[in-house]
């Protein structure tokens, strides 16, 4: 199956992505989500790097894909969160930016 190319935007960004033929609407759809959760992290207002948003909205999406009745990992759920729950939270993202500082991109 041969492959196309799609010129999409995530948080006001433009990335070309290749996409199999025929699976147009399931990659527009993921863009639309992660676009969507990365907006909403970011205009939170509590984080503003781009990586750090970016793991943050691919958390959201992967937890929400585990268990839909739960909350995701947003500012709200950071801030309602126990004091346990907060502080696991604070160190996954130190971690983050512990090995983002090493490496300096996701993949």
């Amino acid at each position: 199956m041969s492959n196309k190319q799609l010129d999409v935007q995530i948080m006001g960004q433009s990335y070309i992505l290749g996409c199999p033929v025929g699976g147009e609407d399931r990659l527009l759809s993921a863009v639309r989500k992660v676009d969507e959760a990365m907006c909403k992290i970011r205009d939170a207002g509590k984080i503003k790097a781009r990586d750090r948003i970016a793991v943050l909205a691919a958390l959201n999406l992967a937890f929400d894909q585990g268990d839909p009745t739960t909350a995701p990992l947003g500012d709200k759920a950071l801030d309602d969160a126990t004091p346990a729950a907060q502080e696991r939270l604070s160190d996954l993202l130190k971690r983050l930016d512990h090995v983002l500082e090493q490496d300096g991109q996701l993949i």
